[in-house]
């Protein structure tokens, strides 16, 4: 369900949309801030469709970055209950070879639900830390796997980690995408900009919080703005190394021996 203009009294206003980021929704939740547990998964969506059908809260939009299983088997029947859709932006060079991320049958199958595919590139690897040559290797040969593999076209991009620059956001364009996602949390109106704003979603996130958040009133998305603006000082001062290692121990992630992971959100 996309509804990004409601009608009122004959008069027409445009509500603003918060793309919400999402990575796994796992049973039995886990430590790390990234993985959501089912049963808050679905007090999340009960919300957002509850919101959807008003006027005075931003539209939430849901995205889920990097392909796990979980997107699939646990997700996308909870979103089905609410008649709602996602976008799902796809690691390619894990698809069909990772030990719990989907192959093209389990894409298919998100596709034909109504739901929308894009690219994480190909090997989740920081953008602005690929050569030329990489940087081609991990936008074009992404969105050609995935074309060739689902015969759609994919034109939209998730930036791995968030991480963008003039550079990359130029070969985004050259390779074929017109929308990047990114990890910046802000609101956004139709039409949609090149890049898109997402707020990422942790697993201890309350219902009653991200009501608060989604009400523009409130206040709350403008001091998140803020944060994020302190938050990427930080990255330019620390370094994108030594800022994902600490962000890692704040965010207690998994380690997972086959993970090529460089870089947090």
């Amino acid at each position: 369900m996309c509804a990004d203009v409601n009608i009122q009294a004959g008069t027409q206003s445009v509500r603003a949309q918060l793309f919400l980021l999402y990575h796994e929704v796992r049973s039995g939740g886990s430590e790390y801030s990234y993985v959501t547990e089912v049963a808050m998964f679905e007090r999340h969506v009960d919300l957002f469709a509850e919101l959807q059908g008003g006027s005075d809260s931003l539209y939430p939009e849901l995205t889920f970055d990097d392909g796990h299983i979980s997107n699939l088997q646990v997700a996308a029947p909870i979103l089905e209950k609410h008649r709602l859709t996602a976008r799902f932006f796809i690691t390619a060079g894990w698809t069909g070879k990772r030990p719990g991320f989907m192959g093209f049958n389990e894409l298919r199958e998100l596709l034909a639900a109504g739901h929308s595919i894009g690219a994480h590139g190909w090997s989740h690897k920081l953008l602005t830390h690929c050569s030329d040559e990489e940087l081609r290797t991990e936008l074009n040969r992404a969105r050609q796997t995935l074309e060739d593999g689902l015969g759609v076209a994919v034109t939209t991009m998730s930036l791995p980690g968030g991480r963008a620059d003039a550079r990359v956001l130029a070969a985004c364009r050259q390779a074929g995408y017109s929308h990047i996602f990114t990890s910046e949390p802000r609101a956004e109106l139709q039409p949609l900009p090149e890049t898109i704003g997402r707020f990422n979603i942790r697993g201890d996130m309350q219902p009653e919080w991200l009501a608060e958040l989604l009400r523009p009133a409130s206040g709350a998305l403008r001091r998140i703005e803020r944060q994020h603006r302190i938050k990427s000082l930080a990255k330019s001062l620390l370094g994108d190394r030594l800022y994902a290692k600490l962000w890692a121990l704040r965010n207690n992630k998994e380690v997972d021996a086959a993970d090529q992971w460089d870089g947090a959100a």
